[in-house]
């Protein structure tokens, strides 16, 4: 068998994201596979190794996207931002339901293509159909698929059903490219069975919005409020329910969902004091701030999140919320919500930390030998001294190309053979 061809990509920076950035470093690829990285001094190439200089350009891994929701991107723009959570989705949940039939899935390729093409690796995608599967299967893009439970009034018999099913699906793709996992919508829309049902059943990784509104902190406090009022509306109410009294932190323990292996999403309303219990349970924080704007949610405690060692990861949340797919842009952001926070730490956010929340800590999220080649190189201004302060400044989709040494060697154009 012929040995894979080696590749030594050279450029300006390489940002390793686990330790500093390399100034005229190199990362050497065969097979798929890291090999190799290091400095241009003292440097020695073999010369069997293909080298490629990409100049003035940093090269880094492929980002996470930790949340998004793939069969929401028809509605790009659609639902226009709202004062408030529950008004935001009541008016996106009137559009889905009187939309043409087949339009969410037909929206799922462009998607995954405009994800590719902002430098995503991996993604983290919360599904209540199974449309999203095959086009990730068939894109560069890996995945993990949330299948997402909602049924505010589903009972314990029906809870077990539907997580048994899902956990046989999940099992017939647990190696895979594309791997399916389980999501309760949230406290307001998944019954206290279904929680209970799937962290029995179904393996983690684990997603659940939570803490994302006002609202929700209320009705889990007293059953009352916009919540409840759309459950009724909407025919899903449970007279048997009573509402715990708790914050949505102490809910999720009781529910056996604060766990190691579950992606808290938004997290917009938590206290400093429960951001502290996520971090102690090694649960990740999931933040979406552009989408949190949106919607009316409200502004993430970033900094907070950060103070208490929290695991943090980055989503886009779907184009019916962000204008775009570009977890870049979701970095800028963070930058100017937590000025003190250091750039490396951000950067870590959307690389290793996604990687790790999503099950994929070991091929994904950082530059080290034997890890997955899914690299991509950005382009940098000759004035750039700090060039992780850099990437946080908003890096454009026709700033990024992805290093595809399994094919010829080159910088390809962001999306290019997707």
């Amino acid at each position: 068998m012929t040995p894979p061809r080696r590749i030594r990509y050279r450029a300006r920076w390489v940002a390793p994201i686990t330790a500093p950035p390399i100034e005229h470093g190199w990362v050497e690829v065969a097979g798929g596979v890291i090999r190799a990285v290091g400095a241009a001094a003292g440097d020695r190439p073999d010369p069997a190794t293909a080298d490629v200089d990409l100049g003035q350009a940093c090269i880094l891994p492929g980002l996470v996207n930790a949340h998004t929701h793939l069969e929401l991107s028809a509605e790009r723009g659609a639902v226009p931002p709202a004062a408030s959570m529950p008004a935001w989705a009541a008016a996106l949940m009137g559009r889905l339901e009187s939309g043409p039939p087949g339009a969410r899935s037909a929206a799922i390729p462009a998607a995954v293509d405009e994800m590719r093409r902002a430098g995503t690796a991996l993604v983290g995608d919360i599904a209540n159909t199974p449309d999203s599967v095959a086009v990730l299967e068939a894109s560069e893009v890996e995945a993990v698929v949330f299948r997402e439970l909602l049924g505010f009034d589903v009972a314990a018999e029906g809870a077990a059903v539907l997580a048994g099913q899902l956990a046989g699906l999940a099992s017939r793709r647990a190696d895979g490219r594309v791997r399916l996992r389980a999501a309760a919508h949230a406290p307001y829309s998944a019954s206290p069975a279904l929680f209970r049902a799937l962290a029995a059943r179904v393996p983690g990784p684990r997603s659940v919005h939570l803490a994302e509104s006002r609202e929700e902190c209320e009705f889990l406090r007293s059953g009352r409020g916009a919540w409840r009022e759309i459950l009724e509306a909407r025919g899903r109410w449970d007279p048997a329910w009573r509402p715990p009294g708790l914050g949505p932190v102490d809910y999720l323990d009781a529910l056996g969902w604060l766990r190691s292996d579950t992606l808290v999403v938004h997290g917009v309303q938590l206290t400093p004091a429960e951001i502290r219990r996520v971090a102690g349970a090694g649960a990740t924080v999931v933040t979406c701030p552009r989408s949190n704007a949106w919607t009316g949610a409200g502004v993430p405690p970033v900094s907070a999140f950060y103070a208490a060692g929290a695991a943090v990861a980055v989503g886009t949340d779907s184009l019916a919320s962000a204008p775009d797919l570009n977890v870049f842009a979701e970095l800028a952001l963070l930058r100017r919500l937590a000025p003190e926070v250091p750039a490396r730490r951000i950067l870590r956010s959307a690389a290793l930390d996604g990687a790790l929340a999503l099950g994929r800590g070991r091929t994904h999220g950082a530059i080290e030998p034997s890890r997955r080649a899914a690299l991509i190189a950005v382009e940098t201004p000759e004035t750039a001294k700090d060039v992780e302060e850099y990437l946080l400044t908003g890096i454009e989709p026709e700033q990024i190309a992805w290093l595809d040494g399994a094919r010829d060697g080159r910088a390809a154009p962001a999306g290019a053979g997707d």
